[in-house]
């Protein structure tokens, strides 16, 4: 019970500071356009995306409503009733739901997402805290794949070596 309600409260908490900061860029930047936040290297600007990464599916909202709906029904299913085991999987995955609900609601209802951060030093997409949460559980999930390997390929070693 208390693994569940952990894994709402995070969650909501996650999505609520998103929102938040959404409401603040449409609030604040969309009538000023930009704001330099670390001049020559990082802007706040005002972005609305009908895509997904890099605008790709650009007016597909349709298509991106249902399959990120579906994506995020998995990612919910497993990780209140598998439970993952690792702490990092876990957290990865729930960064990963946070930020996929996160954008979901915005293309639900306004279909697009409001994106607000641009990297001034690189030619990059225009993103957001939703963006950058999924992007980080993910790159914990890779972390986590290559921590699992590297402790199997030890257990193994050990047992070819008689150590256990």
């Amino acid at each position: 019970m208390v693994y569940t309600l952990v894994t709402i409260a995070v969650t909501a908490a996650l999505v609520a500071v998103d929102q938040l900061i959404k409401f603040w860029a449409t609030a604040n930047l969309a009538p000023v356009g930009s704001m330099p936040l670390i001049p020559g290297v990082v802007e706040l600007r005002y972005y609305l995306n009908d895509g997904a990464a890099f605008s790709s599916f650009s007016g597909r909202q349709t298509f991106l409503i249902l399959f990120t709906g579906a994506a995020l029904l998995v990612v919910a299913w497993y990780l209140l009733f598998k439970r993952p085991a690792a702490k990092l999987e876990y957290a990865a995955w729930l960064l990963v739901l946070a930020g996929g609900i996160g954008n979901l609601i915005d293309r639900v209802m306004n279909q697009q997402v409001v994106d607000y951060i641009n990297l001034l030093f690189i030619r990059f997409a225009i993103f957001n805290f939703a963006d950058i949460l999924v992007c980080t559980g993910i790159g914990l999930l890779v972390l986590n794949l290559i921590l699992e390997e590297v402790s199997a390929r030890r257990q193994k070693n050990k047992e070819q070596d008689g150590e256990i």
